[in-house]
Protein backbone atom coordinates (compact mmCIF):
# COMPACT_ATOMS: atom_id res chain seq x y z
CA UNK A 1 0.00 0.00 0.00
CA UNK A 2 1.27 3.27 -0.97
CA UNK A 3 1.95 6.78 1.02
CA UNK A 4 -1.13 7.97 -0.49
CA UNK A 5 -3.25 5.29 -0.15
CA UNK A 6 -2.74 4.82 3.37
CA UNK A 7 -3.16 8.31 4.27
CA UNK A 8 -6.76 8.01 2.52
CA UNK A 9 -7.54 4.90 4.29
CA UNK A 10 -6.93 7.22 7.28
CA UNK A 11 -9.40 9.49 6.29
CA UNK A 12 -11.76 7.22 5.49
CA UNK A 13 -11.43 6.03 9.06
CA UNK A 14 -11.66 9.14 10.95
CA UNK A 15 -14.92 9.99 8.29
CA UNK A 16 -16.41 6.56 9.76
CA UNK A 17 -16.27 8.16 13.29
CA UNK A 18 -17.31 11.44 12.13
CA UNK A 19 -20.43 9.36 10.50
CA UNK A 20 -21.16 7.41 13.14
CA UNK A 21 -20.83 4.66 10.97
CA UNK A 22 -18.00 3.07 13.41
CA UNK A 23 -18.61 0.97 16.33
CA UNK A 24 -15.93 0.28 19.06
CA UNK A 25 -15.54 -2.03 22.07
CA UNK A 26 -15.76 -5.81 22.05
CA UNK A 27 -19.47 -6.28 22.57
CA UNK A 28 -20.31 -3.36 20.09
CA UNK A 29 -17.92 -5.28 16.80
CA UNK A 30 -19.33 -8.22 18.35
CA UNK A 31 -23.12 -7.45 18.02
CA UNK A 32 -22.76 -5.31 14.87
CA UNK A 33 -21.05 -8.53 12.90
CA UNK A 34 -23.94 -10.57 14.45
CA UNK A 35 -26.47 -8.65 13.33
CA UNK A 36 -25.18 -8.50 10.17
CA UNK A 37 -24.34 -4.60 9.95
CA UNK A 38 -20.81 -4.46 9.50
CA UNK A 39 -19.40 -4.17 6.70
CA UNK A 40 -15.72 -4.39 7.26
CA UNK A 41 -13.82 -5.26 10.34
CA UNK A 42 -10.68 -3.23 11.08
CA UNK A 43 -8.66 -5.10 13.65
CA UNK A 44 -5.66 -3.84 15.14
CA UNK A 45 -2.18 -6.44 14.56
CA UNK A 46 -1.45 -5.76 18.07
CA UNK A 47 -4.48 -7.40 19.51
CA UNK A 48 -4.03 -10.71 21.51
CA UNK A 49 -3.72 -13.76 19.09
CA UNK A 50 -6.67 -14.57 21.72
CA UNK A 51 -8.81 -11.51 20.40
CA UNK A 52 -7.97 -12.05 16.65
CA UNK A 53 -8.75 -15.77 16.85
CA UNK A 54 -12.71 -14.51 18.41
CA UNK A 55 -12.84 -11.76 15.56
CA UNK A 56 -11.85 -14.29 13.07
CA UNK A 57 -14.31 -17.45 14.27
CA UNK A 58 -17.33 -14.66 14.06
CA UNK A 59 -16.38 -12.60 11.06
CA UNK A 60 -15.68 -15.93 9.23
CA UNK A 61 -19.83 -17.20 10.66
CA UNK A 62 -21.03 -14.08 9.28
CA UNK A 63 -19.47 -13.50 6.15
CA UNK A 64 -17.27 -10.32 7.11
CA UNK A 65 -14.24 -9.38 5.72
CA UNK A 66 -11.85 -9.08 8.30
CA UNK A 67 -8.85 -6.57 7.73
CA UNK A 68 -5.69 -6.28 9.92
CA UNK A 69 -4.00 -3.09 9.98
CA UNK A 70 -0.44 -2.45 11.24
CA UNK A 71 0.00 -2.03 15.19
CA UNK A 72 -1.11 1.51 16.37
CA UNK A 73 -3.00 2.76 13.20
CA UNK A 74 -6.39 2.39 14.10
CA UNK A 75 -5.36 4.16 17.25
CA UNK A 76 -3.58 6.63 15.50
CA UNK A 77 -6.32 7.65 12.09
CA UNK A 78 -9.63 7.75 14.85
CA UNK A 79 -8.43 8.88 17.72
CA UNK A 80 -9.94 6.16 19.77
CA UNK A 81 -8.03 3.21 22.09
CA UNK A 82 -9.12 -0.32 20.88
CA UNK A 83 -8.03 -3.17 19.23
CA UNK A 84 -11.53 -3.40 16.72
CA UNK A 85 -13.46 -0.79 14.62
CA UNK A 86 -16.33 -2.59 12.82
CA UNK A 87 -17.45 0.09 10.07
CA UNK A 88 -21.17 -0.43 9.36
CA UNK A 89 -22.36 -1.27 5.81
CA UNK A 90 -22.67 1.66 3.58
CA UNK A 91 -20.56 3.91 1.58
CA UNK A 92 -17.98 4.02 3.67
CA UNK A 93 -17.37 0.14 4.23
CA UNK A 94 -17.32 0.08 0.29
CA UNK A 95 -14.45 2.91 -0.31
CA UNK A 96 -12.90 1.32 2.95
CA UNK A 97 -13.05 -2.27 1.18
CA UNK A 98 -11.75 -0.24 -2.83
CA UNK A 99 -9.08 1.20 -0.68
CA UNK A 100 -7.93 -2.25 0.64
CA UNK A 101 -9.03 -3.66 -2.68
CA UNK A 102 -11.08 -6.30 -1.04
CA UNK A 103 -13.77 -7.63 -2.82
CA UNK A 104 -17.47 -6.96 -0.96
CA UNK A 105 -18.23 -11.16 -1.29
CA UNK A 106 -15.20 -12.26 0.28
CA UNK A 107 -14.72 -13.75 3.99
CA UNK A 108 -11.25 -14.26 5.36
CA UNK A 109 -8.26 -12.15 6.93
CA UNK A 110 -6.18 -9.62 5.18
CA UNK A 111 -2.90 -7.60 6.51
CA UNK A 112 -2.11 -4.59 5.58
CA UNK A 113 1.45 -3.34 5.31
CA UNK A 114 2.51 -0.07 6.78
CA UNK A 115 3.98 2.58 5.66
CA UNK A 116 6.07 5.16 7.53
CA UNK A 117 3.98 8.12 6.87
CA UNK A 118 5.05 11.63 8.66
CA UNK A 119 1.02 12.14 8.15
CA UNK A 120 -0.32 11.76 11.53
CA UNK A 121 -3.21 14.11 11.46
CA UNK A 122 -5.74 11.29 12.83
CA UNK A 123 -7.58 11.25 9.51
CA UNK A 124 -8.35 14.87 9.22
CA UNK A 125 -8.89 14.97 5.25
CA UNK A 126 -9.89 12.82 2.37
CA UNK A 127 -8.52 13.37 -0.56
Amino acid sequence: MTEQQENRLRGLMGLCVRARQAVFGEDGCMKTIRAGNCGVLLLDEGASHATQEKYRGVCENAGVEMVQLPDGLLHEATGKPGVAMAVLRGGLANQIRQQLSVPAVTTGVRKMKHTNSPNHSGGASVE
